[in-house]
């Protein structure tokens, strides 16, 4: 079920959070705040609010990435339990249930909505409120999304990160051909209830896949269960490799997908480094430690009085293509020196 996990300021079992004029607010982030004992500044109102919407059911899936978030809050100044309280509305991988959260984080209020987890997060974010600021990070172009004006000049209470996930679907199914040049069936692997993410990927891979000669079947899964069902008709099947989605359901259960993926020695291309830390045999993605660190922040510069209408939508340009060979040796996979050439970490 989605919960709020709640990590503002308590005074006598209560939750408070205290309007505060703009001036006061400005003045409250200062290079002084820091400084002030957390009782002091509770007092004065001081304690800004950051409301964290994210679709998992944890953070625990995405680590390395939530660290990065809170290493771009130090960066500008905040740090949680110290100068900044978070509270974080988690969906349970149940992406009907964002609307409400973030109406609920907004009623409470907060100074600012992140809208972790993907484009979908973000036009939910966007739907809630029209007036308290957000920062996102998503996939797909904002300005399409109706999220932004303009990448330079956002314009309205929204701004974040542009990750070009869907840019990248068609250089990662490239790379699993350069690995396997003799494939020619590929299974695909999405999310259908993660309907925009699901879309964007087949509508790449096919247009890819077509290029590249490959014919490519889709299966679904949004639980565990469907994910060890996939596998099972993979035995069937017998695809030449697998593709998986950049979706933050099938990222949670990154473990168990990499393992299946292994024990059928069924060569697989991964959305980001997680995938083959996990043991994947590859990915090609973004550094999305880096992108929470930006959204991070852009956070905490909003928090000192910064106008998300003024701040440019970042496009990072960090890509990163990871082999690991523990994996290849697992499925008696010979990687070509070309190949290895290209990766930028290779796991031993």
């Amino acid at each position: 079920m989605p919960f709020i996990d709640r990590r503002s300021l308590i005074h006598g079992g209560r939750l408070q959070i205290e309007r505060m004029t703009r001036r006061d607010f400005i003045t409250a982030v200062g290079g002084a705040v820091a400084a002030w004992p957390l009782a002091a500044r509770a007092q004065r109102g001081a304690t800004p609010v950051i409301g964290f919407l994210d679709p998992r059911s944890s953070s625990a899936s995405f680590s390395s990435q939530m660290a990065g978030f809170h290493r771009g809050l130090k960066d500008a100044g905040f740090v949680e339990h110290e100068n900044v309280a978070i509270e974080y509305a988690w969906g349970g991988d149940h992406f009907e249930q964002l609307p409400a959260l973030a109406d609920e984080l907004v009623r409470r209020p907060v100074h600012v909505l992140v809208a972790s987890g993907g484009s979908r997060v973000a036009v939910v974010a966007k739907g809630a409120t029209a007036s308290t600021p957000i920062v996102f990070a998503v996939a797909q172009d904002p300005v399409k999304l109706g999220l932004v004006d303009s990448l330079s000049r956002p314009g309205g209470n929204a701004t974040g990160v542009n990750y070009f996930n869907v840019e990248l679907y068609a250089k990662r199914l490239e790379l699993l051909r350069k690995l396997l040049p003799q494939a020619s069936r590929v299974a695909v692997l999405v999310n259908p209830t993660d309907r925009a993410t699901m879309d964007a990927t087949l509508r790449e891979v096919a247009a890819a896949a077509l290029s590249l000669g490959l014919t490519i079947k889709v299966f679904n899964a949004s639980s565990g269960e469907e994910i060890d069902a996939a596998f099972a008709d993979f035995v069937r099947e017998r695809p030449d490799a697998l593709y998986v989605g950049g979706d933050t359901f099938l990222h949670s259960r990154r473990d168990q997908i990499a393992a299946l993926a292994v024990r059928q020695s069924l060569p697989a291309a991964y959305p980001q480094r997680e995938w083959a830390e996990a043991g994947g045999l590859t990915s090609y993605g973004t550094d999305f430690p880096n992108v929470y660190r930006l959204i991070g922040t852009y956070t905490g510069l909003v928090l000192k009085g910064e106008k998300p209408a003024d701040l440019p939508v970042i496009q990072p340009s960090n890509f990163e293509f990871v082999i690991n060979l523990k994996t290849a040796r697992a499925m008696t996979l010979t990687i070509p020196p070309t190949l290895l050439a290209l990766a930028d970490e290779v796991i031993e």
